[in-house]
């Protein structure tokens, strides 16, 4: 918006300047040549009424001294023509400096020899001093010595067309505008921002109202988002009601049928139907796990000592059997403003999505990078291609080639996202050396000074 306004100010700017000299040109040509022509007309008439030996101190008094009167011999064969060329010729070698007032007065001296028709000429001087010359009317004497007599006009305090002020005022006038369309474009495209802002935090899963601002078409822009949102959060909410309620109203059934599998006397059938209610029983809990952790409001955060916290976790994995090993953990203690559930619940998924997707052993890897830890979990099974990282971590995904378990619904990963986002940090998948899939936990870090006493408050996150 400012370089458009730039250039409607310029396109206007160069149409004025190009106007007025058109009418500068058109007055100069029409007004200032008739008038001096008359002028000339009137001064030669009064001085061919005064004697030759007094018209010098005539023009000097008259002028106050500025002007005075110069005769000039000319040579006997000299014709008009040829001084004429010899005038060019002596000009183009004695042209006046860039700045001198003589270049912008040429096309009007041009001008007054063409008007003039009495055999009055006009000319500029070629030396250092700029100079109007103006010839006078020859008295009978003075032509028979070949004497010319002009009167010498100093040019030195005649101003050029576009002086110095009037460029700074000019400029100056430009800056303003410049900035009056600065402010006007920063009132427009503020509330943009904002809006952009808004939108990437809820591409991000953290969903902000904006203030709605600025002209009426972004102030309807931002009513219309912040309608949006809460569309999308009664929606969620809808979705949340239905996940939590679904594996709800499904327990008494499946109750009802592990009863009837220890009714039945056929090893075989009871075997399948045993395995297949424990399959419903797993999607149920990955329903009901992740509507818990999508839950941001039921989330308690409190101050959490993480390498104490992660050593009991893994402690627990391998007391049940399981290949877990927690190989690198940083020197002093590192405190985390977090949901202990939601937190465990995280690393519980990821181990299990390790097990159940790859192959043993599990690794846990903790670094510290300035304000952030990063937790990196890796297994040793095939991966997920890079085209595929984005789609893993959506709900309800599920990679059938490499992937898919029976009585997998495809909510772990995005559980974890979840909840890594709930926390001020972000998961992101990756390859480990060697092969296998890597997943990088990067959480905001609270220093122990900062203390913290939980509660529902979000964590106090310094980014």
């Amino acid at each position: 918006m400012m370089l458009l306004t730039l250039g409607t100010i310029i396109l206007v700017q160069a149409a004025t300047f190009a106007t007025v000299s058109h009418y500068r040109k058109q007055f100069t040509e029409e007004v200032s040549v008739e008038l001096t022509a008359t002028t000339i007309r009137t001064l030669r008439a009064a001085l061919a009424e005064i004697p030759g030996e007094e018209r010098a101190d005539f023009v000097r008094d008259a002028s106050q001294n500025q002007w005075r009167l110069w005769s000039r011999s000319l040579p006997a064969d000299a014709s008009l023509e040829r001084r004429r060329r010899q005038q060019h010729s002596e000009q183009a070698r004695r042209d006046p400096p860039p700045n001198d007032v003589r270049r912008d007065l040429r096309s009007f001296v041009e001008a007054l020899n063409t008007r003039l028709d009495d055999d009055t000429r006009v000319a500029l001087s070629r030396g250092p001093a700029p100079r109007l010359y103006i010839s006078l009317i020859e008295d009978t004497d003075a032509a028979a010595r070949g004497v010319r007599e002009w009167l010498v006009i100093p040019l030195d305090r005649i101003a050029r067309p576009v002086a110095t002020p009037m460029i700074i005022v000019w400029i100056t006038g430009m800056i303003a505008l410049l900035l009056l369309s600065a402010a006007f474009a920063w009132h427009i495209t503020r509330p943009l921002t904002r809006l952009a802002k808004a939108a990437d935090q809820l591409a991000a899963g953290n969903p902000e109202r904006v203030e709605p601002s600025g002209p009426s078409e972004t102030r309807s822009l931002g009513e219309r988002f912040n309608a949006m949102l809460d569309t999308l959060a009664e929606s969620a909410a809808v979705q949340r009601t239905l996940l939590a309620g679904l594996p709800h109203d499904l327990k008494g059934p499946l109750s009802r049928m592990w009863l009837r599998i220890e009714m039945t006397d056929d090893p075989a059938l009871r075997e399948g139907m045993r395995q297949d209610v424990q399959d419903m029983q797993r999607m149920i809990d990955q329903f009901i796990s992740y509507v818990r952790g999508s839950d941001q409001e039921s989330y308690r955060y409190a101050p959490l000592p993480l390498q104490a916290w992660l050593q009991e976790r893994v402690g627990a994995w391998q007391h049940a059997g399981s290949d877990v090993r927690l190989s690198t953990v940083p020197e002093g203690e590192i405190t985390l403003q977090a949901d202990e559930l939601a937190l465990g619940r995280l690393i519980d998924n990821l181990i299990t999505n390790a097990h159940t997707h790859g192959e043993p052993p599990v690794e846990i890897a903790v670094t510290r990078e300035d304000e952030h830890v990063v937790l990196r979990v890796r297994d040793h099974g095939p991966g997920i291609s890079e085209e595929r990282r984005s789609e893993a971590l959506r709900p309800f995904s599920r990679l059938d080639e490499a992937r898919t378990r029976t009585g997998s619904v495809g909510l772990g990963l995005a559980l974890a996202d979840a909840i890594a986002r709930a926390h001020g940090g972000t998961l992101a998948l990756g390859t480990a050396a060697g092969g296998g899939l890597e997943v990088e936990i990067r959480l905001p870090v609270q220093w122990p000074s900062s203390g913290g006493s939980g509660g529902t408050d979000k964590p106090n996150m310094r980014q």
